[in-house]
């Protein structure tokens, strides 16, 4: 019994998230992957690790032509508890969904690739407002809109 209720929760947690991603007309990869950036922004290396292996779970079940790539890239970030090893896997992860943002529709709303100069990176932000996950407190607001996707 208690095996059949953690299924159905299971269950009623992921239709939930796909339908609140849906909700937003936004892919899960994408929702995985703002996730991992506020994690890094506010230096949450737990989150961050956490958010990365939802993201390669949602990668596994897409068809997007740079899928191991994104799934190497989320285990990157997934398999470590170092924020700073983290963000350099970031670098990766960022780059490969810019590619495949640019060539497939993941959201209804624009997807701005934001560039921070001092790690000369870049990261996908679902708002205007500049908060660096490379740098997080110290540098909160390093960085300026390379490109908006629409």
């Amino acid at each position: 019994m208690k095996k059949f209720i953690l299924a159905a929760s299971m269950l009623t947690a992921l239709f939930q998230f796909r339908g609140e991603a849906q909700d937003k007309g936004q892919s899960p990869l994408l929702t995985n992957y703002y996730s991992i950036k506020d994690a890094l922004v506010s230096g949450n290396a737990d989150n961050a690790a956490s958010a990365a292996a939802s993201f390669a779970q949602a990668a596994k079940t897409s068809d997007a032509s740079v899928k191991d790539k994104l799934i190497a890239d989320a285990s990157g970030i997934s398999g470590t508890k170092d924020l700073a090893r983290q963000r350099e896997a970031f670098k990766a992860l960022s780059d490969d969904l810019y590619q495949l943002a640019k060539s497939s529709k993941l959201s209804d709303q624009p997807i701005y690739q934001d560039y921070c100069p001092m790690k000369k990176a870049s990261w996908l932000s679902n708002s205007t407002a500049i908060k660096n996950p490379y740098y997080g407190s110290q540098m909160l607001s390093c960085g300026k809109i390379n490109d908006t996707i629409k």
